[in-house]
């Protein structure tokens, strides 16, 4: 017995080292080495001031202030609008959006009425926000990314077609015209991972800093 005890000690303590610090060491090690970038969540400084991530998405949004009062929901998390001068992302599952400390997603199957209540009112906010900068817009036109959350919640990117709706917004907000804003998403559209594996998607972080760039960009 006190023979089992003792090596079933030395097997915790042995693994313990092995798989709880030196694998760990050397992952992190190997990963600095030859991946910084994406090793430290591929960061990105403005000035010296860090505002985002290329991999995580985030919100580009003013918090909703009534009678001199910033607005928070139930859960103390601020109510927003978005920022028509900014690309938006597409819909977050987490709480509050676009929360990388709680990656998730609903779940619920595609002819769940929970599913299909927040499918109809992104749906709904997109068609408030792009409609009146694209008159002819209609439901069926709007871009799945934008009706639907990703399995991460905290996609990055758009489509290149809700950018291309969302650039008429944009350009007319900005005072730009609408081929210098096309010409941006188009830059910072990205091809398949492999040129295989994915579809094509616009990064929104490195498209919204771009147009903060432009001179007489408002």
């Amino acid at each position: 017995m006190k023979r089992d005890i003792v090596t079933s000690a030395i097997g915790i303590i042995v693994l313990t080292l092995l798989c709880g610090v030196l694998y760990p060491l050397v992952v992190t090690g190997v990963s600095q080495v030859a991946f910084p970038g994406n090793a430290n969540g591929q960061k990105v400084y403005v000035g010296g001031k860090l505002v985002g991530s290329k991999i995580i998405g985030q919100q580009f949004a003013d918090q909703v202030v009534k009678n001199g009062k910033p607005q928070v929901d139930k859960n103390g998390n601020p109510v927003t609008n978005p920022d028509p001068r900014y690309f938006q992302g597409r819909p977050s599952a987490t709480t509050p959006p676009n929360n990388a400390a709680s990656t998730t997603f609903s779940n619920l199957g595609p002819n769940n009425v929970a599913t299909e209540q927040a499918i109809a009112s992104n749906i709904q906010a997109y068609l408030k926000l792009e409609k009146p900068y694209y008159p002819g817009l209609t439901v069926a036109q709007v871009p799945v990314d934008a009706a639907n959350t990703s399995a991460s919640g905290i996609d990055p990117d758009i489509s290149p077609a809700n950018a291309d709706i969302q650039a008429h917004r944009v350009a007319a907000v900005r005072r730009l015209p609408l081929s210098q804003v096309d010409s941006l998403v188009s830059k910072y559209t990205h091809g398949r991972g492999l040129g295989f594996s994915g579809e094509p998607g616009v990064n929104v972080l490195q498209l919204n800093l771009a147009l903060d760039r432009l001179r007489g960009s408002t």
